[in-house]
């Protein structure tokens, strides 16, 4: 191979990981250069005007400066929806869809990225959730998420696995398994925790700090642990003291 073919076949290879065609990076990335980098809410009132050319927005979503985007046209933003500087959506086919007042924070990572032509690819997240701090969604298997699931910083939802069984090859050389994620309505995940491929969270169970899960939650659970186990079942009985005070959420939410 020529360096000449060599240079091209890369830059092919790079712009097919960017956006779903040449015309279409053009677009976007002219957008991006033009809009992404203006501060305050000047910036997101452009952003909300320009965006509009290059991804599907119901209503209006506020999109901080710096947020770096990939396959805008896979990308859909609810009415109200929040995506937080350095935040970071690659929506490769078949895309990401963020529901209504669901807030994506700084530093997030969702990234489907399927290039492997994958039959259940995509990230689907509800109403009024919050992706915390640094967390990462990887949906090569497919991810679905409820209404108002709250993960906090740096948790990870990875719905991809690598197989290693044979000694004599490269485990990148073996292939992947992609079942895919659900997490059920109103589920909190705690800081650092893991959920790897295949598993169902339950409605309304809650996944500790540093939990590794690997298999089913069942609903109103709470697990913990490295694999997570099931602690503690949620069945109305008070845990805190009477004398604790108690904050809530306007009716509003958090926007």
């Amino acid at each position: 191979m020529s360096q000449s073919h060599s240079i091209l076949h890369n830059l092919a290879l790079y712009l097919s990981r960017q956006a779903s065609s040449p015309m279409r990076y053009l677009l976007e990335q002219t957008i991006f250069s033009l809009a992404s980098w203006i501060p305050t809410l000047a910036g997101i009132g452009i952003r909300g005007i320009l965006y509009r050319l290059i991804l599907r927005m119901d209503g209006w979503a506020a999109i901080e400066n710096n947020v770096r985007i990939r396959f805008a046209d896979h990308l859909r933003l609810g009415n109200g929806a929040y995506l937080d500087q350095g935040s970071y959506l690659h929506a490769c086919p078949a895309g990401i869809d963020i529901g209504e007042k669901t807030i994506v924070m700084h530093g997030a990572i969702l990234h489907v990225y399927n290039f492997r032509g994958l039959p259940h690819a995509g990230i689907k997240i509800g109403k009024n959730c919050l992706v915390g701090e640094y967390s990462v969604i990887r949906g090569q298997g497919g991810v679905t998420i409820g209404d108002r699931v709250y993960t906090s910083p740096f948790t990870q939802i990875i719905a991809v696995n690598h197989l290693f069984d044979d000694p004599q090859r490269p485990f990148i050389e073996q292939g992947i398994t992609a079942e895919g994620i659900v997490i059920e309505d109103d589920v909190w995940i705690g800081s650092g925790a893991v959920i790897t491929d295949g598993v169902r969270v339950g409605k309304g169970s809650v996944i500790a700090a540093g939990a590794v899960v690997t298999r089913d939650v069942a609903p109103h659970t709470v697990v913990a642990g490295v694999p997570a186990k099931p602690i503690r079942v949620i069945n109305g009985e008070k845990r805190q003291p009477e004398s604790l005070p108690v904050y809530f959420v306007s009716q509003e939410g958090l926007l």
